[in-house]
């Protein structure tokens, strides 16, 4: 049930990040890194704050497991008022807040952009307040994917935001052709806020077909209630605590010159594919079931194996995101304005987030195990040190080392990554340390992670070797007959190294 669960995880979330792919690709044809680029990736971050903090972790952490717990003994009618009173309250307050994110927009601005001047300033507040209510919207969606994850409805919940991106897809291939680059990020935003609305929409029939005796009232008196929303307060807090380390690097990279902003978005819609569909799809899966978990010892069985199953995804991704990431970029991005150079600027990036990759997915679960113990504080704790040590590194990683070195100051948006990564390895660690001294010992074998990155550089070698002997070809052609030999070696390494985990991928793929 648990590897089922994950997989139609995996799928939806896979089916979101390609539609994710597709949509990075059709804007950075027709924006390139120019400064309206620039423009639409910072005003596409901001309003996403009140997403993230609101959205799909925040209500996971706080909100499954009371609900989940109520419709596992089968107390249908209970889980139905309880996600109705929440669902009403979020409603109520993340209104309030798109009202206030709306008018308060210049700002925000300041706070968060405050290198963009001009014209590209000017954008970005405008492009800010049409995407708020879209944020919104997003919000209410991640309330419907708890209750359908709590009925281990995972395929829909996790595939919903195709239609989110199908919509500015459609816009672009609409309006790219005949619009100017400020009119048309307008008109990219209003499609945006339309795809929220679907996404939210086509989730809702299914919600009140497995939660028939919802009812929507501020039911405060409620107990369970009170306990989502004490536990909803120290998450949305850690929630909050990520989101700053994420806008002090955006408010980094605004300093930095054209191209950084958009630069870092272009990356992170690559390097949080590996995370989301494998670090998410497996926290995700998990997070119902271990709240659920009798013991300690079933605890930290379901951790360890999720901890091996991300590993062996995860390892390749960083070890192809740091040898082969111009290779990754130019397959998915190089288009239209999107050029070479621009390849090679992203594959930088994804270099310098390759050195945390690892650890940002395993802390997911880590995380998800302290929620499942109804332990929402101590995750907290860490994640308040990790945005320190960003702030700090990420500073002297992107401002004064560049010039340090003698290197363009553009480059110093690889050092935001990558001091990003060396924080997200002293979070995990933390995390793994208390929750050890708590369950018992957890982690990955040393033997076996040695055997991935042994098997990930005999992969590299493959690949670069084919690399050295290619003419040169389409950006797609090239992926394909250098990422080809990079994975099949790979899988053929751990295979014969006699990894379960290798075994277990080909057989399903037989299948």
């Amino acid at each position: 049930m648990r590897r089922r669960s994950a997989f139609f995880v995996a799928l939806g979330i896979l089916c979101s990040r390609l539609a994710g792919l597709v949509r990075q690709r059709v804007i950075a044809h027709y924006f390139g890194l120019e400064a309206d680029a620039d423009a639409w990736s910072a005003a596409f971050r901001i309003p996403n704050f009140l997403q993230n903090l609101f959205g799909e972790g925040a209500l996971s952490a706080s909100f499954i497991p009371v609900y989940a717990a109520f419709v596992a003994k089968g107390e249908r009618r209970e889980a139905d008022r309880v996600a109705g009173a929440v669902a009403s309250i979020l409603a109520l307050v993340v209104s309030l807040l798109v009202l206030v994110g709306v008018f308060a927009t210049p700002l925000l601005i300041d706070l968060i952009a405050p290198g963009f001047t001009g014209e590209k300033r000017v954008l970005t507040t405008s492009l800010v307040r049409i995407l708020f209510p879209g944020a919104g919207l997003l919000v209410m969606s991640a309330w419907c994917l708890g209750v359908l994850n709590s009925h281990h409805r995972f395929l829909l919940s996790y595939a919903a935001p195709v239609v989110w991106n199908a919509a500015m897809i459609a816009t672009l291939l609409v309006f790219g052709g005949r619009s100017e680059l400020p009119d048309l990020a307008m008109k990219l935003a209003m499609g945006s806020v339309v795809g929220s609305a679907l996404q939210f929409l086509i989730q809702l029939p299914v919600v009140i077909r497995v939660a028939p005796d919802l009812r929507f009232g501020l039911d405060l008196a409620s107990e369970h209630v009170r306990i989502v929303l004490r536990n909803f307060v120290p998450v949305f807090i850690s929630r909050g605590v990520v989101q700053v380390s994420a806008y002090v690097d955006q408010l980094l990279a605004s300093l930095l010159p054209t191209g950084a902003v958009a630069g870092i978005t272009n990356a992170q819609t690559l390097y949080t594919l590996p995370i989301s569909l494998f670090g998410m799809s497996v926290s995700a899966a998990e997070l119902p079931t271990m709240s659920a978990a009798a013991s300690h010892d079933v605890l930290r069985r379901r951790l360890d194996n999720g901890l091996r199953q991300i590993a062996f995804f995860v390892i390749p991704s960083a070890m192809a995101f740091l040898a082969l990431g111009d290779v990754v970029a130019a397959a998915i991005l190089q288009t239209g304005r999107f050029r070479r150079e621009e390849s090679v600027y992203v594959w930088a990036i994804l270099a310098g987030s390759a050195i945390g990759l690892l650890a940002s997915t395993l802390g997911r679960l880590y995380s998800s195990t302290y929620y499942a113990l109804r332990d929402t504080k101590t995750p907290l704790r860490y994640a308040i040190v990790r945005v320190l040590l960003t702030t700090v590194l990420g500073y002297l990683f992107a401002i004064p080392l560049p010039r340090l070195i003698g290197i363009d100051a553009t480059w110093g948006a690889a050092g935001l990554t990558a001091s990003a990564g060396i924080a997200g390895w002293v979070e995990m660690l933390m995390l793994r340390s208390t929750l050890n001294a708590r369950i018992g010992r957890t982690g990955l074998p040393i033997d076996y992670v040695t055997k991935l990155w042994g098997s990930a550089g005999a992969g590299a070698a493959a690949a670069w070797g084919v690399r050295l002997m290619m003419p040169a070809l389409h950006p797609i052609v090239a992926a394909i007959a250098i990422l080809g030999p990079y994975g099949i070696v790979f899988f053929a390494a751990t295979f014969a190294l006699g990894i379960p985990e290798a075994a277990g991928a080909l057989g399903r793929l037989r299948r």
